[in-house]
């Protein structure tokens, strides 16, 4: 375009901008944006949403606070991909300043907005304003109801779940698979095996829904969780997904719970041969073994991932205080209260101790 002498007016370059931020290249869209003459909504909902979905919330949140200082309003696809970025980040303060800019701008009910702002909530540990945002929306659809599922499931309310999964099918919206997929998570998670079972057999049957890879994995770390790990081996053997790498690291996780070494060395044959390249399973075989002292395995699996190139990514945490969002990587001392931080940290773990904690340092 530009080689021809092409110069792109403002519609053209909003277009541009989307287009470089729904392909995850920022960089171009920043750069993009930063030379168009005058900013349209359109053009900064971009930068939010492709920040978000990049996984770069705090850079979104960012853009939204530049786009408000700007003059601009918000509208229904600003407010998805804040309230999506505060779910992430457990930042519930943001997450209700949004909400009250919503509230004010009198954007009508919009089952994407709410169901992005209802999960906000319950996964800033919030249910009561989750279930709010839920009872007074005037539109609902299977969307809302499944939102309002997941979010009990993710607080572990499992009662809750069932109840509104009853509710759902008596007021005459049809479940989908991830309806479904909320329910078996929640079943278990809450340890409701015989529950989980029954929805798994009803989706098939009543509703005519195929299983797909995550319901099967879901499956396996139920019976895994609650322990029943041969029940979990021959699910898996017998069921279509046999092949995929998910079902067997979902077994692999439950062996090590349970200290099943056995099963562990086969999970773990399955699950490298079809997924060589992942780390955290490496880490819980090499945890399964130092359980048992078998620290030449413990090496072993070390060498390997080494060899392979394998490496574990660091992890990760964050916590909002007074409204701003603290970010830590595990030995990260670019804080300026790092030294404060690490003493506390020291006395907890003292006083953790004492009470009888034994914390997991085998990897």
């Amino acid at each position: 375009m530009f080689k021809v002498g092409f110069r792109p007016d403002q519609y053209l370059q909003t277009k541009l901008i989307i287009l470089y931020a729904k392909d995850g290249d920022l960089d171009t869209a920043h750069i993009l944006f930063d030379t168009i003459p005058e900013r349209s909504l359109v053009s900064w909902n971009a930068m939010i949403s492709g920040y978000v979905q990049k996984g770069l919330k705090e850079m979104g949140l960012d853009f939204y606070n530049k786009m408000r200082r700007s003059g601009f309003m918000p509208d229904q696809f600003t407010f998805s991909s804040v309230f999506r970025a505060c779910a992430t980040l457990a930042a519930i303060e943001k997450g209700k300043q949004a909400h009250a800019v919503m509230i004010k701008s009198d954007i009508k009910d919009n089952v994407v907005v709410n169901s992005a702002l209802m999960d906000m909530y319950f996964k800033c540990s919030s249910p009561c304003d989750g279930y709010r945002v839920f009872d007074k929306s005037s539109e609902r659809n299977a969307v809302t109801w499944t939102s309002l599922i997941s979010g009990y499931g993710h607080n572990g309310r499992v009662d809750e779940v069932i109840e509104f999964f009853n509710r759902m099918i008596k007021e005459g919206f049809k479940p989908d698979y991830v309806t479904f997929l909320a329910v078996l998570s929640a079943c278990g998670h809450g340890g409701f095996v015989s529950e989980g079972k029954r929805y798994f057999c009803s989706m098939i049957k009543d509703y005519g829904i195929k299983p797909r890879l995550k319901h099967y994995a879901t499956m396996v770390d139920m019976l895994g969780r609650a322990g029943r790990l041969d029940e979990a081996f021959e699910f898996v053997e017998n069921s279509p997904c046999e092949k995929h790498s998910v079902v067997w690291g979902a077994l692999l996780g439950a062996c090590q719970i349970h200290g099943r070494l056995d099963l562990a060395n086969v999970a773990a044959k399955k699950f490298f041969e079809l997924a060589p390249e992942n780390a955290g399973k490496y880490v819980v075989l090499s945890n399964t073994y130092a359980a048992y002292g078998l620290w030449k395995n413990v090496d072993k699996v070390r060498e390997v991932m080494r060899e392979s190139g394998v490496k574990k990514e660091p992890s990760c945490s964050w916590i909002e205080i007074r409204r701003e969002v603290h970010t830590f990587l595990v030995g990260d001392k670019s804080d300026t209260q790092s030294e404060q931080i690490y003493e506390m940290i020291k006395e907890l773990t003292c006083i953790l101790k004492d009470v009888g904690y034994v914390p997991d340092i085998v990897f």
